[in-house]
């Protein structure tokens, strides 16, 4: 089991597949859940509901070691636009930025 810090979040957003593609067979919407470290605002791990293992991987790739705080949302989602090419795209940049305002408006709570 992977360990996280004390210092780490989870938030999950999803939004609606495009229904011509096979994910949206099984599942109507993709959820992509990003774990954050609260105090630096990386990302340290993501997870989504696509259905290849390669897509997943590679969105990982993509997201994790993001900063939030240095970089914001805007540029998280651009570099998905630039590098995913499936017909997931737009709905990845939706659930991340919805996760990713999760995120804010729950520091700005605090």
């Amino acid at each position: 089991m992977k360990k996280y810090s004390e210092d780490t979040v989870y938030f999950i957003s999803y939004a609606r597949l495009p229904a011509e593609i096979a994910a949206a067979k099984m599942h109507h919407v993709v959820g992509v859940g990003l774990i954050i470290n609260r105090k630096t605002g990386l990302i340290e791990d993501s997870s989504c509901t696509l259905i290849t293992a390669e897509a997943k991987e590679f969105l990982k790739q993509i997201l994790v070691g993001h900063n939030l705080h240095e970089e914001g949302i805007e540029a998280l989602n651009e570099k998905i636009k630039k590098r995913f090419h499936g017909l997931a795209q737009k709905s990845l940049c939706v659930a991340v930025k919805a996760s990713c305002n999760r995120y804010f408006e729950w520091t700005e709570g605090k």
